[in-house]
């Protein structure tokens, strides 16, 4: 099934055909599965279209910036995190309408916490960018997506997930635990209550089974 729907995104995204190239967010809450559909879409519409692809997590905001406001402040985490004004005026806007095609894949490398040194790459004309990342459908970044497509995953699912893939970087998965259910749970329901992002996005998935996602809505 997983296959299916890979191949129906693929097909919907290679037959836009805008005059610029076309932005595609994938959006979701932590541990949604975000980075792997990103990455699997990629390879299945490169067979079509150039393919670009850039993180989220590749424009972090320094750790200070992030902790200001408390290092379990979920305001902290929604509005702190990520320099938004640099994926618009560094990756979307030049891909957008007549924008010069040259986007910066990175800008802070969050592990480091330091900026990154990353030469502006060109894109081609026809080139598809998949974006994957949390809160890309915040207003600050909704109008200049061409494509949205939001991931759904229960907390209780995203906790289970996190005390998998976050247990070597938090160190215990008490504190895994303690982490979400502080910051990034709240966090995310506090972007869900002032975004709306399952109601906005062009295509809602739920991924509660990463093999069978099921498509809750697709509006495109």
């Amino acid at each position: 099934m997983r296959a299916e729907l890979l191949d129906r995104l693929a097909a919907d995204l290679a037959g836009r055909r805008p005059p610029h190239p076309l932005r595609v967010a994938i959006d979701g809450p932590d541990a949604a599965g975000k980075t792997r559909l990103a990455d699997d879409l990629a390879r299945v519409l490169a067979r079509r279209r150039p393919v670009c692809r850039v993180s989220g997590d590749g424009f972090h905001r320094p750790a200070a910036v992030r902790s200001a406001r408390g290092r379990l402040s979920p305001e902290g985490y929604y509005l702190d995190s990520f320099d938004h004004e640099t994926i618009v005026a560094r990756v979307l806007r030049p891909l957008g309408p007549g924008g010069d095609r040259r986007y910066l894949p990175a800008a802070y490398d969050v592990r480091a916490d330091a900026p990154v040194t990353a030469e502006p790459v060109t894109a081609p004309a026809d080139a598809v960018l998949l974006v994957d990342g949390v809160f890309l459908l915040r207003p600050e970044l909704r109008e200049h997506w061409d494509v949205t497509v939001y991931l759904h995953v229960a907390p209780e699912e995203t906790v289970r997930r996190a005390l998998v893939r976050d247990l070597e970087v938090f160190g215990s998965a008490d504190e895994v635990r303690r982490r979400y259910r502080a910051r990034y749970l709240p966090g995310q329901e506090l972007y869900r209550a002032r975004a709306r992002p399952a109601e906005r996005a062009d295509v809602l998935l739920d991924l509660t089974d990463p093999l069978a996602p099921a498509v809750l809505a697709w509006r495109v």
